[in-house]
């Protein structure tokens, strides 16, 4: 995703540059570009600098955080050269904390909170793979009182190469939205290796996503977030029933046999759950279930 954000707003004519860690990556980047394949069958091929020295780039406008939430303590600590005292720091990662993560290192009130409904996978190291056409974006602040001049300078940005944002000062309202699709959708992909197509066809494993869809919007709302749990519902359906042969981001996890983000997802319902006491037996069986999955690899 970070690959298609710098793809975009390089294309728009931002000055851009990628932060990352993988050694492959950054070869293939400097070596050929870092190639965007489109889900209409075009390519881009973007001239960005890439590098794993945060000090190489300086300081910048805006750092913009894709990481695994596992990632995220150790990306803000990579980061810290890039955000001088003008930089917004935005979140656009899947699962809910990351941006409190982010509070540790950084100002509250320069951070920016997101959620984007965009999906991309890693076809080789540098070659990403955008894998739907339009999907939505939502931004706003971590700290409500700083109001919404960072958030609306982010999305001014994104808006100009393409990305269609929206800004909101209910912005955690959104993240949970789509943490709840995800609670319902990524651990069942990953248990099961169906496609998002598959998933959503009738029967026992789509009744069984309405039920986390449930549990995790019952939450939400115990929590104080507006949330209907019947359109959350209906929107799920909608999604999976476009998915087709689309792999959602645990399943590719999986598949690799890498860490998921399941703690940041469902672990976050369960945690959540706790704290408010309620029973999500559901949600923490996928937390189970997919944890004693990790497990496995390193047997």
């Amino acid at each position: 995703m970070g690959g298609v954000w710098a793809s975009r707003l390089s294309g728009a004519g931002h000055d851009v540059a990628i932060l990352d860690v993988s050694p492959a990556a950054l070869s293939a980047i400097a070596a050929d570009g870092l190639i965007v394949e489109w889900k209409d069958g075009s390519c881009t091929v973007s001239r960005i600098p890439a590098t794993d020295n945060a000090e190489a780039i300086g300081q910048v406008d805006v750092a913009l955080f894709f990481t695994k939430s596992y990632h995220t303590d150790a990306g803000a600590k990579l980061a810290r050269p890039l955000v001088g005292n003008a930089t917004t720091v935005v979140s656009l990662q899947n699962g809910w904390g990351n941006s409190d993560l982010l509070a540790r290192t950084f100002p509250a009130e320069r951070i920016v909170m997101g959620v984007t409904y965009h999906s991309a996978k890693v076809n080789a190291p540098g070659r990403i793979g955008y894998t739907n056409n339009v999907a939505p974006t939502f931004v706003g602040p971590f700290d409500i009182a700083t109001g919404l001049y960072r958030p609306q300078a982010v999305a001014d940005a994104m808006v100009s190469a393409g990305i269609e944002t929206t800004v909101t000062p209910d912005v955690r309202t959104e993240v949970w939205k789509k943490l709840i699709l995800n609670c319902a959708t990524l651990p069942t992909t990953g248990l099961t290796r169906l496609h998002s197509g598959e998933l959503g066809s009738p029967g026992p494993m789509l009744d069984l996503g309405d039920a986390l869809t449930r549990e995790a919007t019952a939450v939400a709302n115990a929590l104080g977030y507006q949330i209907d749990v019947d359109e959350r519902i209906a929107l799920t359906h909608d999604l999976l029933s476009r998915g087709g042969k689309g792999k959602a981001s645990m399943l590719q996890d999986v598949e690799a046999q890498r860490k998921t983000e399941i703690d940041a997802i469902n672990g976050a319902v369960v945690r959540e759950a706790d704290r408010v006491g309620m029973e999500v037996p559901l949600n923490r069986a996928m937390l189970a279930l997919i944890g004693g999955l990790e497990r496995s690899w390193q047997l």
